[in-house]
């Protein structure tokens, strides 16, 4: 499901994110300006209701957040500011 505006993706995209003590993401922020923790960012990635990103499930069995495959590695999750 995508919300669309005459062709234009209107849902919020990740624009920053936060990493713990190992570097794992924790947080991210949306392009309106929320702060979602990683549970909440998952459900809403799962939704549909954020674009750029995917929901899979690791080797682990838990289901993680990752970038879309693009080619362009500069929008990687890990290459996005901090806040």
């Amino acid at each position: 499901m995508s919300d669309s505006i005459g062709g234009q993706d209107t849902r919020e995209q990740i624009v920053a994110v936060q990493k713990n003590g190992d570097g794992d993401l924790t947080a991210f922020k949306t392009t309106s300006g929320r702060v979602l923790d990683y549970a909440t960012a998952l459900q809403e990635v799962q939704a549909g209701h954020i674009s750029g990103v995917n929901a899979f499930k690791g080797r682990d069995g838990d289901t993680y957040i990752r970038g879309d495959a693009d080619g362009d590695p500069t929008n990687n999750l890990d290459q996005l500011p901090t806040f």
